[in-house]
């Protein structure tokens, strides 16, 4: 490789490891100590539960809602839509539909960090049960783990509010495009869900197919705000935590109940609760094991017996 292109290739992977980072609040590095607890708590216990939230994607370029200074509820006056207020009016439908439009080609490019590759391989390695994830990126599956719940669902499914219909949504996005020929590109702030923020002048003529089975209104298959976790999920998460050894919580702050209740239940099994994540968790006071560190910097380093033999 000439010079040029080496200084070219560096300068881009910065380029894009300082953007990948943008989304991560501020943060001290995490101690040694830290990692090797946290590795003898996993060695012991095989069929630990994992618990992933928004704080994981961040690491990949998905900002979360309520971090300091750099979660989307600090960049922006915006606020994530509400189950109902999608349900019955036609304007947030078409307003949510257009932002989804222009953010889903960057959504669904973005492509899983060392925390999510690290949790494949623990699920191969069988050092873990499965992961229940509040992410709705498929970040997961795209590391290769195989035993995923989406508590909150997955943007990569659009469902009939009406019907049983259900569409993939990359079909859909070429159903929108070809809808909406003259619509621009706009401003790309992505939300956790996929939705961006764009000015108001785009969204007038979006248009916005119906099912092509009832005729009822598309809603991508994620649980909004002011929804409920279908029962059966529920159902599924509580039998994979009494048939744990402990749950391992990654990058959520767990203000959001569905996240909050599987701690609560793991305790009321008087199993242990490790948690990592930034900053402080509702379930703080619940942690055997509480890590203030960014996930990344500890989650990839455990089990990697390559880097200790380097090291020695």
């Amino acid at each position: 490789m000439r010079v040029g292109q080496l200084l070219h290739f560096r300068s881009t992977a910065l380029r894009s490891s300082t953007a990948r980072q943008e989304y991560v609040p501020h943060h001290k590095p995490a101690v040694e100590d830290d990692i090797r607890r946290l590795e003898d708590f996993l060695m012991s216990k095989p069929n630990v539960l994992v618990l992933t939230g928004a704080g994981i994607s961040t690491e990949s370029g998905i900002p979360d809602y309520r971090s300091e200074g750099v979660g989307l509820y600090a960049r922006s006056n915006h606020k994530p839509v509400q189950h109902m207020e999608f349900v019955k009016s036609s304007a947030v439908r078409k307003r949510y539909w257009a932002r989804n439009f222009v953010g889903w080609p960057k959504f669904s490019a973005t492509q899983p960090n060392a925390t999510h590759h690290a949790l494949a391989r623990f699920e191969r390695e069988q050092r873990v049960q499965a992961v229940v994830t509040q992410n709705v990126d498929r970040l997961h599956t795209k590391a290769g783990s195989r035993n995923v719940v989406e508590v909150h669902g997955s943007g990569y499914v659009v469902k009939c509010l009406s019907c049983e219909y259900r569409i993939d949504r990359h079909e859909l996005q070429s159903i929108l495009a070809s809808l909406n020929p003259a619509f621009k590109d706009a401003p790309d702030m992505i939300r956790p869900d996929g939705d961006v923020e764009i000015p108001l002048e785009y969204i007038d003529n979006f248009r916005i197919p119906e099912c092509t089975q009832c005729g009822g209104d598309l809603k991508p298959e994620i649980v909004f705000f002011g929804d409920s976790v279908p029962k059966p999920r529920l159902d599924q998460i509580a039998g994979m935590v009494y048939n744990s050894d402990g749950l391992l919580v990654l990058g959520s702050s767990l203000l959001v109940f569905s996240g909050y209740r599987v701690v609560l239940q793991t305790k009321d099994l008087k199993l242990p609760v490790a948690i990592v994540n930034i900053g402080d968790t509702r379930a703080d006071h619940l942690a055997d094991i509480k890590i203030s560190a960014k996930c990344g910097d500890v989650i990839p380093k455990l089990f990697d017996f390559r880097s200790s033999k380097s090291a020695s």
